[in-house]
């Protein structure tokens, strides 16, 4: 059997113990290291949040600023040139006294089979004639149509399409004109100029025409090189970004 030794303290000095533990001065050793812990877990966060926030500044700010260094030299030497570029507005006018007759901003359609064209409103220059008459498109389409003139020289540009079958009552109504018969111009197709003349201006030579493409494809270098290298840094910022 065991033996166990029974250890009797007193009341009193229990007490007396219990105050002195209370009355011990407090560990501000202890207290400050707590402190300092909490302050050095404080700043590690602010500084990976700080961190976080400039890897995404940096992103955010090279986003817009991208180069590319193709687009600039197409740019510059004009390798690429739009397909699909738009024509101006087309005047339309007669194909013998060259009075205006339309304009395509009243286009309707055209008929490839009948080489005609239709427009929606057209100018005074055009007479709708009085006089009704059959008009047969094909051996089941029988029409009656007025023919329409020209103001000034009194030549049959086309025709107006008073009664249609169903399947031409889209014609109807509308200025129809012979391609034959009416001309056309796009507007802004003009490219002929007058020499600008001067008395300070100076002949071109070919000497000097030379010098100045010489630096024009100087510079153009110039600004396609410095565009390569702004590419190259800004991919190699990039990357450093991506690895914080």
């Amino acid at each position: 059997m065991r033996k166990y030794t029974s250890v009797t303290i007193s009341r009193g000095r229990l007490l007396t113990d219990l105050r002195g533990i209370e009355n011990q001065p407090p560990n501000f050793e202890a207290f400050r290291f707590g402190n300092a812990a909490k302050m050095a877990s404080k700043q590690k966060l602010i500084k990976r949040q700080q961190n976080k926030l400039n890897t995404t500044k940096l992103n955010i700010t090279f986003e817009p600023s991208s180069i590319d260094s193709t687009l600039v030299e197409e740019k510059l030497f004009g390798q690429v040139e739009d397909e699909a570029s738009d024509d101006g507005p087309v005047v339309f006018i007669c194909g013998k006294c060259k009075l205006p007759v339309g304009d395509s901003m009243s286009w309707d359609g055209s008929e490839d089979g009948l080489n005609q064209i239709r427009l929606k409103r057209v100018t005074e220059n055009v007479v709708v004639g009085k006089e009704n008459r059959l008009y047969e498109a094909d051996q089941k389409s029988a029409c009656l149509i007025m023919d329409v003139f020209c103001r000034g020289c009194q030549t049959v540009l086309g025709m107006v399409y008073v009664s249609t079958p169903k399947n031409m009552d889209h014609k109807r109504f509308a200025f129809c004109f012979n391609v034959a018969d009416i001309d056309s111009y796009v507007l802004g197709s003009a490219s002929q100029m007058l020499a600008a003349e001067g008395p300070k201006e100076q002949p071109v030579t070919l000497e000097y025409r030379g010098v100045v493409q010489q630096q024009l494809s100087e510079m153009k270098m110039f600004v396609l090189s410095m565009a390569k290298t702004m590419e190259k840094i800004e991919a190699t910022l990039r990357e450093e970004c991506d690895d914080v």
